[in-house]
């Protein structure tokens, strides 16, 4: 098949691979346009652009899709079918209508649930016990387009790095197998009134409320790490933490149950594994307290 490829972050990688290996005529990759990055804040292309360039072939990454300039070069492709993977932009209807088979779309959650932004994210908070991919054919909506072919995963204790790595393979062996028997994948409408919302993860989620019971607290580190990462404060110094386990105690909501580091929260208590203190590298929590005295007794902001 003749494909326009459009993704972005390494989420999108794995779907590309694959479409190359198996051989299919990728016309062009689409991706966001080069950002600042590191200490030199020097533009870096995104991780679909290296990928593309390795593998030779061309890339275009407008700031927009919405001129009729760059709707007119989309369609000159004349792709049988455009593939979406985490690309970043919206697909005006122009864009959607021009490959002969639409758009289809690599989505990280089993729809309806999770529409939006974070679908990853959103399963680990709500404590969802399986989520997955869901290929389906984008439409104006937000993820509401018909369902093609569904894969699923248990989540488990996995963190929204180790799950996001997981579905993008997944992902990316979804799409090949749905590509190869696409006339044969009826779309399915989603049911919107099963749909939930996945919004962006906003900073200000990030910090620990020590009043919330343990489960929501540790399912939080879990889906905010690597990034932004979940934090308390220690005298004034913001702390990540990356990996918690529940334990047991009680106490006042915040406060410290021992002296390595157990927390005592709205209900039951965790204990970090691994954190991150401003500034620098993660690390085991007890060479953390090796290096900083938090008795038991401790309160946590």
């Amino acid at each position: 098949m003749r494909i326009i490829f459009m993704g972005t972050p390494d989420f999108a990688v794995p779907t590309l691979n694959a479409l190359y290996e198996l051989g299919h005529d990728i016309a062009a990759v689409y991706t966001q346009p080069p950002r600042p990055a590191g200490r030199g804040k020097k533009l870096q292309p995104s991780a679909i652009h290296t990928r593309a360039d390795e593998l030779g072939l061309m890339v275009r990454h407008p700031v927009s899709l919405k001129t009729a300039e760059t709707q007119q070069e989309f369609a000159a492709l004349n792709a049988d079918v455009a593939v979406v993977a985490a690309y970043g932009l919206i697909l005006p209807q122009a864009v959607l209508d021009a490959p002969k088979q639409g758009c289809l779309n690599v989505h990280a959650s089993i729809l309806p649930r999770w529409r939006g932004a974070a679908p990853i994210h959103r399963a680990i908070m709500a404590g969802d016990e399986v989520t997955g991919v869901t290929i389906m054919q984008m439409e104006l909506g937000l993820d509401t387009g018909p369902m093609l072919s569904t894969i699923r995963t248990p989540i488990e204790d996995k963190t929204t790095g180790e799950l996001t790595a997981e579905l993008a393979e997944l992902g990316g062996r979804l799409m090949a197998e749905t590509l190869r028997e696409l006339a044969n994948h009826i779309p399915v409408a989603q049911d919107d009134g099963d749909a939930t919302h996945a919004a962006k993860i906003d900073k200000a989620e990030a910090r620990i409320v020590w009043a919330d019971d343990a489960a929501v607290i540790e399912r939080k580190i879990r889906a905010l790490a690597p990034f932004p990462g979940a934090w308390f404060a220690l005298d004034g110094e913001r702390i990540k933490v990356l990996k918690a386990q529940l334990a047991s105690g009680t106490g006042p909501a915040g406060s410290t149950l021992d002296d390595e580091l157990t927390i005592a929260c709205g209900s039951g208590a965790i204990r970090p594994l691994l954190i991150q203190r401003a500034g620098k590298p993660k690390m085991n929590v007890d060479d953390f307290l090796r290096g900083s005295n938090v008795p038991a007794g401790t309160q946590l902001a």
